[in-house]
């Protein structure tokens, strides 16, 4: 018999995601310090959140296939001399997400989720990172504004909701699964839960 399933997460957002497999799964919200480290690379940082985020709660839950996530968008900045990458956390304030759509105008936008299953019983841990891009039309500052004032996307990395108003600030997406921009890929999950003998059709 398989072991049950535990989101790792107090976010609605990935709630709802995971859901749509209608797997019957539990949710607690791990404790992290989700600080990223010096001169660590955004795939790696969100990587090794998903895993810690997995395994904080495995003492909690010792019989348990643990899933844990975390996300951060990247913008790439070209200047003449250097390219450089600007991590996009939550706005938080209005102001915040102005300038964060501002800068992302005419660019693109690339979000990684790191993604863990964790076998709490045996210690087996699989994980990986997703990447998806977005590119974003050029906007006006009455534009992002008015979406900021429709939408609210303050508690979401990048200032926008790409399931709701936010597709009206793209001109492309690329890439394999779009619940990655929400927060949880859910076909590469599909792919760990199998690789741990989870039947998930």
């Amino acid at each position: 018999m398989s072991l049950p399933l535990l989101l790792a997460s107090s976010s609605t957002y990935r709630k709802q995601l995971l859901e749509k497999l209608q797997l019957p799964f539990e949710r607690s919200s791990p404790e992290i310090d989700e600080s990223i480290r010096l001169n660590e690379d955004p795939s790696d940082y969100v990587e090794r959140l998903a895993i810690e985020k997995a395994k904080a709660l495995s003492d909690a839950f010792p019989n348990h296939i643990i899933i844990g996530s975390d996300q951060c968008a990247v913008l790439e900045i070209d200047n003449k001399d250097t390219r450089k990458q600007q991590i996009l956390g939550k706005p938080h304030t209005i102001e915040n997400a102005v300038k964060q759509l501002s800068d992302c105008s005419g660019k693109k936008v690339t979000f990684l989720t790191g993604l863990c299953c964790f076998n709490s019983q045996t210690g087996k841990a699989l994980s990986i990172v997703e990447p998806f891009t977005v590119h974003f039309r050029e906007l006006t500052e009455v534009q992002i504004r008015r979406y900021i004032q429709q939408e609210m996307p303050l508690d979401c990395a990048g200032s926008f909701k790409s399931e709701g108003l936010g597709i009206r600030l793209f001109s492309a997406l690329e890439g394999r699964d779009p619940n990655s921009l929400i927060g949880l890929p859910l076909i590469a999950l599909v792919d760990l839960l199998e690789q741990m003998d989870i039947d998930v059709l």
